[in-house]
């Protein structure tokens, strides 16, 4: 009763987020008129230039999947990415309904447990440390520069910190079987002391089940974790290709925000978005990265019009092929047999 209260509440706030953002913040810095002016402008080569930015970050969804799981190829990680990230969109919670989502299509595909496990916790690992060291990467390149900006630099501490604690528990839970089981054991109380407070039940692993996994990353990450990185990276950049198209098309000039300003507001808003507060960051985002495009010297009009046309890029395209591809996915939910560890490729 309490975890569905919960729920409700944060879904209120997501929602008078959403409405402050798009129906008051944004408007006040730039009315939709002006807006749609901006937009009515664009030429061929600039819609063009914004297709391929869009088409290429979605062919990066899939790599670090067919990294992190053997066996899995393009057509089905595609697929997979697709429809999990769509859900993220549309779903409360964050990251937690993909994953749940890809955990039973991969089940279900026939991948074992703790295969599906083992993708699952290093693609989302390796995602959260690009995304927690992006912004300390974003205050030493802004330093080159002599710009100064105290909220990415504030962003930029805590992400930092964060990642550094990150990174060691992550190496601490791996540095020995025996460490990994009493971290294990440790994660394993406090998350059933967590779910006990929204009258749900234990979790159902325990110390060894985390030593199985140490076992099992350990093996993945060391024969392809310069994979997983090249992969995880190009993901995550070519979003950051989707906004420079967009500041582009729009007419946001470089002397008002060059490459490394881009890249600080983008990489600042990426933590920011991270935080399960509305589905996909809606509105978060937006009003997030207008406000520090903004206070690098972008024009208001202009940079409203690149926030909205790169969130439109970002999002509609997975939302649409995300419909298609859980079509897809239904027609291959049946279970077939035994789970194998690692299917032939498609």
């Amino acid at each position: 009763m309490k975890g569905t209260r919960l729920r409700y509440v944060l879904l209120g706030l997501g929602l008078v987020a959403v409405v402050v953002s798009f129906a008051y913040a944004l408007p006040k810095i730039a009315d939709y008129g002006s807006v749609w002016s901006v937009l009515r402008r664009l030429s061929a080569l600039d819609l063009g230039l914004l297709a391929g930015a869009a088409a290429l970050n979605v062919l990066t969804f899939a790599p670090p999947w067919m990294v992190g799981l053997p066996g899995l190829g393009f057509r089905r990680a595609f697929a997979l990415t697709q429809a999990s990230t769509a859900l993220t969109y549309l779903a409360p919670g964050g990251a937690a309904p993909g994953i749940a989502l890809s955990f039973g299509v991969l089940r279900r595909w026939g991948f074992a447990p703790r295969t599906v496990t083992v993708a699952v916790a290093v693609t989302g690992v390796w995602n959260q440390f690009v995304v927690l060291g992006f912004p300390a990467v974003a205050v030493g390149l802004l330093s080159l520069v002599d710009e100064r900006h105290p909220a990415l630099t504030s962003a930029a501490l805590v992400g930092t910190g964060v990642f550094v604690g990150a990174v060691c528990a992550f190496a601490l839970g791996l540095r020995s079987a025996r460490q990994a089981t009493r971290v294990g054991a440790a994660a394993a109380r406090l998350a059933s002391a967590v779910l006990r407070l929204v009258r749900r039940g234990p979790v159902g692993w325990s110390g060894a089940s985390f030593a199985r996994f140490r076992g099992d990353a350990i093996g993945l990450l060391g024969r392809r974790w310069h994979l997983l990185t090249l992969a995880t990276l190009a993901g995550h950049l070519t979003v950051f290709v989707v906004l420079l198209a967009s500041l582009h098309a729009t007419g946001v000039p470089r002397a008002e925000v060059g490459l490394i300003e881009a890249f600080a507001s983008w990489s600042l808003v990426r933590l920011l978005g991270s935080l399960p507060l509305t589905p996909g960051g809606v509105g978060i985002v937006e009003l997030g990265l207008t406000g520090a495009l903004l206070g690098f010297g972008g024009g208001e009009a202009e940079v409203v019009a690149a926030v909205l046309l790169y969130r439109a890029l970002t999002i509609l395209p997975t939302l649409g092929l995300g419909v298609v591809s859980a079509s897809a996915l239904g027609l291959g939910l049946r279970p077939r047999g035994r789970a194998i560890a690692q299917p032939p490729s498609d």
